[in-house]
């Protein structure tokens, strides 16, 4: 007796519809394994408050700022957190005061940070590269050094660094107190302190591309420039960056070597004009910090796809 076999039917999968109007509630599809209720709040719910508590947290101050630079009154008994008039006084008086030469100020602090910054990176990358590629005598009491010698404040220095450049403008008018270019060159003393961080960066590199780069007949320049730079170029803007806003908000070292006002940074310039009157003069200090804010946010946007390229780069190499 044969029997006619009959086609195979799948089981219909239970997908989520929605429920009719006035109907039962759908039940909740068992292959669903995101958590609900309290599971949901213990393992992600609680994560967004902070989230949220941490941006409230940051946006307060910038908002007060910012509303402080658009009231036209300028005091601290009249700016509240939402700006209720608003007004481009303060910005205007920041180019029209020749007792406050702010453009001055913002210009001095771009060369400084600009000349410091270049040569941080540079010396710093190189000595990273010996250090990490290369074995020789002194090598590890040279990391060793480096390391001991953040772990002490450059203010500890000041006295010494302020009798030695006095000293040394008595030479060279260039290079003493009250100059840009002396102050670049106290900066610049710390031009290596981002070895270490860097160093990390260049151990994670497989020395195989050198040697094979080496096999094709490339120099150790070449390695460096052409091969091991371009790998490495999240760290470098990583330490770039870094580097640029302790140099913007530096102001230990510049209000003591720097004390006329056409040779002062904004960190400077800017504590001085709010000392004089902490009081009327909040209106003029907010507008100038929301305008020495723009080379810190603008570079960062610019160094971010460095950042992120970097990463995403290293995530796919198989």
């Amino acid at each position: 007796m044969s029997t006619s076999a009959r086609p195979s039917v799948a089981a219909p999968t239970s997908t989520p519809t929605r429920a009719p109007v006035g109907g039962p509630p759908l039940r909740r599809d068992p292959n669903d394994v995101r958590p609900h209720g309290a599971r949901w709040w213990r393992e992600i719910g609680w994560r967004h408050v902070v989230g949220v508590v941490a941006i409230v947290y940051a946006l307060v101050p910038v908002l007060y700022v910012l509303s402080a630079s658009f009231n036209p009154i300028g005091s601290v008994s009249s700016t509240s957190l939402i700006p209720t008039d608003f007004s481009f006084t303060h910005y205007e008086s920041l180019f029209t005061n020749p007792n406050r030469p702010y453009a001055r100020w913002y210009l001095n602090t771009i060369l400084v940070a600009a000349v410091v910054v270049t040569a941080q990176v540079f010396f710093s990358a190189m000595a990273a590269y010996a250090f990490s590629r290369f074995r020789f005598r002194g090598r590890r009491g040279g990391l060793l050094t480096l390391l001991l010698i953040q772990m002490f404040p450059q203010f500890l220095a000041v006295v010494a660094l302020f009798q030695l450049f006095s000293e040394v403008g008595k030479v060279v008018p260039a290079l003493g107190l009250d100059t840009l270019l002396g102050y670049i060159v106290l900066l610049m003393g710390g031009s290596l302190g981002q070895v270490w961080l860097i160093k990390g960066f260049f151990d994670s590199v497989p020395k195989e591309l050198d040697e094979a780069a080496k096999i094709d007949g490339a120099g150790h320049a070449q390695v460096y420039f052409q091969i091991i730079l371009p790998l490495v170029r999240p760290i470098l803007a990583v330490t770039g960056l870094l580097a640029f806003v302790s140099v913007i908000g530096e102001f230990l070292l510049a209000s003591i070597f720097l004390r006329q006002t056409a040779v002062k940074t904004l960190a400077v310039g800017m504590y001085t004009v709010l000392d004089g009157d902490r009081s009327n003069n909040l209106g003029w200090f907010a507008a100038a910090a929301v305008l020495a804010s723009i080379p810190v946010v603008a570079l960062f946007q610019y160094l971010q796809k460095y950042i992120v390229g970097g990463i995403t780069a290293g995530a796919v190499k198989g």
